[in-house]
């Protein structure tokens, strides 16, 4: 099993690929890059068995999602807040908890601050926020341009980000003898490869966190608890201490034995902490009318 979602809906004229298990009060995970919905699958069963119904999908341009040819279609984060307000339309939601990991944190902040009615409570996983992104080492990749990055050899390209996601974890052998081939072929080979920079790489703008900074504190109207490896060379255990200190209320874990996979590290811890977090915020609903959208 490559993905887990096997579903799929039009959103604004592009297909997005989705799926919802169990029952009860709806959880919605988003993913973040270079990944898909498939770094939720051993958190997944944990939510499940818990009594709530898990909703996820794959970000445009990600995943088993639509990869679009034209580069004019817009895979930012910004443009994913719109692709998730549709589909909570689409399963029904008025509301949901929200779970968020990298850059699908970046989405969820924007969607939370624009829509607090929609989220009831809101879990960042390892985020990006500020201008925490993109990285020195990808700002460097980068120069090289998107056309060269997109012709690069495919073997080299391969073992660039094999060794790349195997930065991404503290259990690194764990990693290698599972998942890591599956997040690979996504970003490998003739369509992966392109759709890689094209829609992830090329998108990676901290303009669509820097630009909400001054708008952090407002999430504190939902409940919002923040979780972080200690071990996350991506996203560093300073950024946890910045984003806590910007949302008032929040609450902070940071996990040991940790990289910025933290569902790949820590799946069972990672889902205790959402699953209790919930549990104690059961009926937070925002009353307050919708702010203007991004």
């Amino acid at each position: 099993m490559s993905t887990l979602a096997d579903e799929n809906v039009l959103i604004g004229g592009c297909r997005i690929a989705y799926a919802a298990f169990g029952s009860g009060k709806p959880v919605v995970l988003i993913h973040g890059t270079p990944s898909s919905s498939y770094i939720w699958r051993n958190v997944t069963p944990r939510l499940i068995e818990a009594g709530y119904r898990v909703h996820l999908f794959d970000l445009l341009g990600y995943g088993a999602s639509e990869r679009p040819l034209d580069p004019a279609v817009d895979t930012s984060v910004s443009r994913q807040v719109p692709v998730l307000e549709s589909l909570m339309d689409h399963w029904g939601l008025k509301s949901a908890h929200i779970v968020a990991h990298d850059i699908g944190g970046a989405v969820a902040q924007r969607f939370c601050i624009f829509h607090p009615e929609r989220a009831r409570t809101l879990t960042l996983i390892d985020s990006v926020g500020f201008d925490s992104w993109p990285s020195r080492r990808t700002n460097e990749q980068m120069k090289a341009g998107v056309d060269a990055l997109i012709k690069k050899p495919d073997v080299e390209h391969r073992e660039h980000f094999r060794e790349w996601l195997l930065s991404t974890v503290v259990h690194k052998e764990r990693l290698a003898a599972g998942a890591l081939d599956i997040y690979l072929d996504l970003i490998t080979g003739p369509v992966g490869q392109a759709s890689l920079f094209q829609h992830q790489v090329a998108h990676y703008d901290h303009k669509h966190t820097s630009g909400i900074t001054d708008r952090l504190f407002e999430l504190g109207r939902i409940p919002v608890q923040i979780l972080w490896g200690a071990d996350d060379c991506w996203q560093v255990v300073d950024w946890a201490h910045k984003l806590h200190a910007a949302i008032p209320g929040s609450c902070l874990h940071v996990l040991p034995e940790c990289g910025h996979f933290a569902m790949e590290d820590q799946p069972e811890r990672i889902g205790e902490l959402v699953i209790a977090f919930i549990a104690d915020h059961p009926l937070v609903i925002p009353a307050h009318a919708e702010t203007q959208g991004p």
